[in-house]
């Protein structure tokens, strides 16, 4: 299982508006969802979570404004090399506009008319308790399309 950081930008306390990404290539083709990726080796989940945000929306911040809100187990049963588990991170503070990158077309949405039907189908679940400033923790099994959720745990504290 890879590990992977999710970085969610939102302007309010709480949340009023949040940035998500549409994903043009890779691993969620044509989805809406926050900005991360993979961890490199010896780097650590919030170095990572900086660097991806830069890299996928050009947003710069520091390691110390990143506010934690979470990890999730996702598992792909019908493609196992798929499985990661995320560590989900919420920034409030950032320099710079988002911009389009070859990875993701950002677009500013408010928290109550988030495009739940164009994202991954587990984040009506736990994204609108971290933007409530709850904190997740659980495990998604998708369905043998890699779509459906087939089964999920969820806490929020």
């Amino acid at each position: 299982m890879r590990s992977t950081t999710l970085c969610l930008p939102v302007t309010g306390n709480p949340a009023e508006r949040i940035l998500l990404g549409m994903k043009k290539a890779g691993f969620g083709c044509g989805k809406y969802n926050g900005f991360g990726g993979k961890i490199k080796d010896g780097e650590t989940p919030v170095a990572a979570a900086v660097r991806e945000l830069a890299e996928e929306c050009g947003l710069i911040t520091k390691e110390a404004d990143l506010e934690y809100a979470g990890r999730l187990m996702f598992v792909f049963p019908a493609d196992p090399d798929i499985d990661h588990d995320v560590h989900i991170y919420i920034v409030r503070s950032w320099q710079g506009e988002p911009r389009e990158t070859p990875e993701m077309k950002p677009a500013w949405f408010d928290v109550t008319d988030i495009p739940y039907r164009d994202m991954w189908a587990d984040d009506s679940y736990w994204l609108p308790a971290v933007l409530k400033g709850k904190t997740v923790s659980g495990k998604v099994i998708f369905a043998e399309n890699n779509e459906d959720i087939e089964d999920i745990t969820l806490r929020a504290d």
